[in-house]
């Protein structure tokens, strides 16, 4: 299962190595501006830092997935790289991470740095909040608005992950499920057997 930063919670950790402090910044993304963006805010933070690293993983399916990584200055395959490979060796997907770097006047070589970034992006994810993703097929469900605070209560209380809610000639409820067969019981048992689920593709969401 990939995992991914909660929503809506930045996290930073900072450590040191022979007195270089490293400060790593995780974000949860959604597409390349959303990083970019997020790494000038970083250098924002530390203008007067030598070195922003940083590396990034997008998208859940193999095929489309698009994965960077940048040195930032230091030698080639020392920081980014090394950074990368934590993301993907902990299945994080849509996110960002972010090493700033200040040098802390004792030289570190080229074995010494790419610890040093790698132990700075793993300490970072095993202590920031992550939740796992899942495909899940999408449904929707139409029914009259007197019913549909009813309905969507008894659904989310039954487990079901209710996406939204549109307000129309009808209120038009999106579900998400893993399991169209229970699904569609538990919504005839919700709605006396007179809602009909309508296909609405699919997506990623957070369980």
């Amino acid at each position: 299962m990939p995992f991914t930063l909660a929503p809506g919670v930045d996290h930073t950790v900072e450590t040191e190595v022979k007195h270089s402090k490293f400060i790593a910044s995780l974000r949860r993304i959604d597409d390349v501006d959303a990083a970019q963006q997020f790494l000038g805010i970083q250098k924002s933070l530390y203008p007067d830092a030598r070195h922003h690293c940083s590396a990034y993983v997008l998208g859940y399916d193999a095929n489309s997935r698009m994965e960077r990584a940048n040195d930032d200055g230091e030698p080639g395959g020392t920081a980014g790289v090394p950074m990368l490979q934590v993301l993907k060796a902990r299945d994080l997907v849509d996110v960002i991470v972010v090493v700033t770097r200040y040098f802390g006047g004792i030289k570190l070589g080229a074995g010494g740095l790419v610890r040093a970034y790698s132990g700075a992006v793993s300490v970072a994810v095993d202590s920031a909040r992550l939740v796992g993703r899942e495909r899940r097929m999408l449904f929707t469900l139409a029914i009259r608005h007197g019913e549909a605070g009813r309905v969507e209560a008894e659904l989310r209380a039954r487990g079901v992950v209710v996406r939204g809610t549109d307000y129309g000639s009808k209120a038009v409820l999106t579900l998400a499920s893993d399991d169209p067969t229970q699904l569609e019981s538990t919504v005839a048992s919700v709605t006396s057997g007179s809602g009909q689920l309508e296909p609405a593709g699919d997506m990623w969401v957070d369980v």
